[in-house]
């Protein structure tokens, strides 16, 4: 007799496990090639996507790879930005005068109403973008984390941002050479120029990013950054002006300074790079002030990238 060779686990049909099962009448059978390859090339890793993203964002700053209508702001905010200056240096050679009309590190505090504008129009553009549209998740699914993007938003805000408030002081730096006013004075107050500009970058970036971050409406991004730089600002100089007017104390003028971003930066500046103090009186920080000015400031960048962090680790999911 021969043996039972028939399928016991319930396959009635009489085809072997993977076998390939006939096409019925009115089926198609026919197997398409779609073109799947394997990618052979390099792994660039991690690295290459942090850097690419820097370079993105940095681009997307003054809207190249974009649009045209997208170039339109921040090159007339640049334009802005740059025209006091060469007015400023027309006037040193006409005249012949022996100096520049404003000092290196004076020019990014008096021009800074069109840096806030710059700022809040960029930063939501950043990152905003990215969580009204779901966009972030997308970037972690690839060899990048959170410290990654995050670090390549700030970098490239920062450089966005020296590059705004710096490309003036190259400006005034070539106009008081051709009006020879003195190449080792110009040089040394374009590099303290250069350093102010360093510090308010770093610190603006942080404080225009996280404000932005904590709203995808990119609209209610550019007024809250609006507010948060201009607000502080405005009524911090207003209470240290009254208190030198009406108290005459210049203790409180320096200390007041603390309380907004853009008079931080001005204390930094007259304490530390050589610069003229915008506080009413002219009032310098103290060595104990200037102290507390610099701790303020570092931690409140490391507070913008500390919450910033948190913010992502929410949004990459």
């Amino acid at each position: 007799m021969r043996p039972d060779t028939g399928n016991h686990s319930g396959n009635h049909s009489g085809t072997r496990p993977g076998a390939a099962v006939p096409a019925q009448r009115g089926e198609d059978a026919s197997i398409h090639n779609i073109g799947y390859r394997h990618y052979d090339g390099p792994r660039l890793g991690r690295s290459y996507a942090r850097w690419s993203l820097l370079v993105q964002s940095l681009r997307g700053a003054y809207g190249l790879g974009r649009s045209a209508k997208s170039k339109v702001l921040p090159f007339i905010l640049l334009a802005v930005m740059v025209l006091p200056a060469g007015a400023m240096v027309a006037i040193t050679v006409t005249t012949g005068a022996d100096e520049l009309p404003l000092r290196y590190t004076d020019y990014v505090l008096v021009m800074q109403p069109v840096i806030g504008l710059y700022l809040a129009a960029q930063a939501p553009q950043s990152v905003s973008l990215d969580l009204r549209f779901r966009t972030v998740p997308l970037y972690f699914s690839r060899p990048i984390e959170r410290v990654d993007y995050v670090g390549a938003k700030y970098a490239a805000m920062t450089a966005a941002l020296f590059l705004f408030t710096s490309l003036p002081l190259v400006v005034l730096y070539a106009g008081g050479l051709l009006a020879k006013l003195g190449f080792a004075d110009q040089t040394t107050q374009f590099l303290q120029g250069l350093g102010s500009t360093a510090v308010f970058s770093v610190l603006h970036a942080g404080i225009g990013l996280l404000v932005a971050a904590l709203t995808p409406r990119r609209g209610f991004g550019v007024a809250a950054v609006i507010a948060v730089l201009t607000v502080p600002y405005f009524a911090v100089t207003t209470v240290q002006a009254v208190a030198e007017f009406q108290a005459g104390s210049a203790t409180a003028v320096t200390w007041l300074g603390l309380a907004s971003p853009g008079t931080l930066v001005d204390g930094i500046q007259s304490a530390f790079l050589g610069g003229t103090s915008g506080f009413p009186g002219f009032h310098e920080p103290g060595a104990a002030a200037a102290a507390v000015y610099v701790l303020v400031t570092l931690a409140l960048i490391a507070g913008c990238w500390v919450a910033l962090m948190g913010r992502y680790r929410k949004a990459g999911l």
